[in-house]
């Protein structure tokens, strides 16, 4: 119970530590981005809640949703740490043969460019947003076509073995940057997950007077309002560390399920937007000089 006690005090000041800091463009984009070892490196592969599992990397947040039906594999990252994906999955008791449908974050090569090997290794259907096909087909990791074999719009829906995943589309990251939701059941209840596609303003995006992208401090804006919308009791993330899985997951099994954590979610969206509109605020005075 002490163990159990000091772990929650520590979690709990972790996050109002994480919230009451101001963070740096910089700074936030290496938390989320680790080095290539943790890039490279399993974090141990878990069950989050329900029929959905982690097994991605330290740096890289992959998700296994399983079903009687066969399995939904949410980013298959760098088609290096494809292998650390596969043996994640098979280390918590399932088949990598029964990936059925592969879903993405977002275009960067990070969360979807092992899309092409994972095709190859499993025959899954791999299936994007409309707004980030094109990136999507110039990423070809050793000569490789991108595969799409279907085409999602915003609210569209995957379904299988009875487990539906919602597209959300939330731009300005990538055009079509994407947050997934789900209803997942446990213990006779049922809980809102949230993937995050991402928020976040890497180092060097021009978010005023952008000649590719003109309207995509705009995106943003509408990305923000779209999470801001949704209900969340456990968020999730493209990156790990935007729902501090380091601090929960010492937690798991010592009493309540820690990934429940909707104030994690408000938390997090408070931090981004907080980068994102201090950045846009420094261009658009750089830009009037």
């Amino acid at each position: 119970m002490r163990t159990l006690l000091f772990l929650t005090t520590c979690a709990a000041a972790a996050l109002l530590a994480q919230a009451t800091k101001q963070w740096t463009l910089q700074e936030l984009f290496q938390r989320n981005i680790g080095t290539k070892q943790q890039q490279d490196t399993a974090f141990p592969p878990h069950k989050i809640i329900g029929n959905m599992h982690y097994v991605g990397s330290q740096s890289f947040g992959t998700f296994l949703v399983t079903t009687p039906a066969g399995h939904i594999l949410i980013n298959t990252d760098y088609e290096r740490t494809v292998p650390v994906i596969k043996d994640s999955v098979e280390k918590l008791g399932f088949k990598f043969s029964d990936i059925k449908i592969v879903l993405g974050s977002h275009a960067h090569a990070d969360h979807m460019e092992g899309d092409a090997m994972v095709k190859e290794l499993t025959g899954a259907q791999v299936m994007a947003m409309e707004q980030d096909v094109p990136a999507l087909k110039a990423m070809k990791p050793g000569g490789k076509e991108h595969p799409i074999d279907r085409v999602l719009h915003d609210g569209d829906t995957v379904t299988l073995g009875g487990t539906t995943l919602t597209a959300h589309l939330t731009p300005g990251h990538t055009k079509g940057c994407t947050t997934w939701t789900a209803k997942i059941a446990e213990d006779g209840k049922t809980y809102d997950v949230v993937i995050i596609g991402s928020v976040g303003v890497n180092p060097g995006f021009q978010l005023v007077n952008n000649r590719q992208n003109p309207g995509i401090a705009d995106e943003y804006l509408q990305a923000f309002k779209v999470l801001r919308g949704l209900h969340a009791d456990v968020p999730l993330g493209s990156h790990p560390a935007m729902y501090r899985l380091d601090e929960k997951y010492p937690l798991i099994g010592k009493g309540p399920n820690p990934f429940i954590d909707p104030a994690g979610y408000k938390a997090e969206l408070d931090i981004v937007e907080e980068v994102f509109m201090r950045t846009l605020n420094e261009q658009r005075t750089t830009a009037q000089k």
